[in-house]
C-alpha cells in the first residue's frame, strides 16, 4: 500500500476536525471534532512509522509508540473536557460556546446593556444602590443613616 492512501486519508480527517473546532458552537461536539484531529494525527504517526520502517529495516516502532501515548492523552483530555462542560452545563443551563462567554469574562462585565445578566439582581433599585443602579460605598451608607 502506498503512503499516499493513508495521508490522504489523514488530511481529510483533520480538516473535517478542524472545520468542526471552528464552525461548531456545542462544546462537546468541539471536543468530538478535536478527537478526529487527534486520530488523523495517529494516522500519519502509524503511517509513516510503517513506511520508514520498510525503507531502513528499523524495528523500534516509534511511531506507533507515539501513537500509544496520544491515544492516552486524548483518553485523558476528553474526560476532563466532559467534566468541565457538564459542571458548566449544570451551572450554566447550556453547552453553547457563543453563550458561556459571560463566565469567562468574569462578574463586573456584563448588564442589563450589553444583553449579560444583570450583576445586582432581580431588585437593582434596592437600598444599597446609587443613582443609576451603581453601589454606594460604605462611608457614604453610613453618612445615609446618620
Amino acid at each position: 500500500m502506498h503512503l499516499a492512501y493513508p495521508a490522504v486519508l489523514a488530511a481529510l480527517l483533520f480538516c473535517t476536525g478542524l472545520y468542526g473546532v471552528l464552525a461548531r458552537r456545542n462544546a462537546i461536539l468541539v471536543l468530538m471534532s478535536v478527537e478526529l484531529m487527534l486520530n488523523a494525527v495517529n494516522l500519519n504517526l502509524v503511517a509513516f512509522d510503517v513506511w520508514l520502517s520498510k525503507a531502513a529495516r528499523d524495528t523500534l516502532h516509534s511511531g506507533q509508540a507515539l501513537t500509544l501515548f496520544t491515544i492516552a492523552i486524548a483518553a485523558a483530555e476528553i474526560g476532563i473536557g466532559l467534566a468541565i462542560v457538564l459542571a458548566v452545563h449544570r451551572n450554566g443551563g447550556t453547552s453553547d460556546i457563543d453563550r458561556l462567554r459571560h463566565t469567562a469574562e468574569g462578574p463586573e462585565t456584563g448588564g442589563p446593556d450589553d444583553g449579560g445578566p444583570d450583576r445586582h439582581g432581580p431588585d437593582s433599585d434596592g437600598p444599597d444602590d446609587g443613582p443609576e443602579g451603581a453601589p454606594v460605598p460604605a462611608d457614604e451608607k453610613a453618612e445615609a443613616a446618620a
